[in-house]
């Protein structure tokens, strides 16, 4: 199974995140692709790259279901594997309360990592998974 991850190109914390997320898939399950991409605006999923309420969007190709907010975060430890997975216990965590933590770090995403103002060289983990 296969899962794609559409990331905010525009943030620096993003960025790093999706660096580290592609040297921890050692199943070679996910690709990557920014939100501001062509294949995110085909699938209508740009809207989630706001600054305010920006968001990862995971979708699992299996199936075509979309993740969003922390259940995207949830879906993308499933994808990673063991031990990673074990992080889906979360999921009994209310949604409303899961997703009102992840929207507080995105409204200060930008205030506490900046914004990406020049393009940082992807790793060849992360080149590979593009899409």
């Amino acid at each position: 199974m296969r899962w794609v991850v559409f990331f905010d190109g525009d943030c620096a914390f993003c960025s790093r995140s999706i660096r580290l997320l592609a040297w921890l898939d050692r199943l070679d399950h996910i690709r990557l692709s920014p939100l501001q991409g062509p294949l995110a605006a085909e699938k209508g999923l740009g809207r989630f790259a706001s600054e305010e309420d920006g968001s990862v969007v995971v979708l699992r190709e299996a199936d075509g279901r979309v993740f969003t907010h922390s259940s995207g975060v949830l879906e993308m430890s499933r994808a990673l594997g063991f031990p990673w997975a074990l992080f889906t216990i979360f999921a009994v965590v209310p949604k409303p309360l899961r997703d009102g933590a992840y929207r507080w770090n995105a409204r200060n995403r930008y205030r506490w990592f900046g914004k990406a103002d020049v393009c940082q060289l992807p790793t060849e983990d992360v080149v590979r998974r593009l899409i």
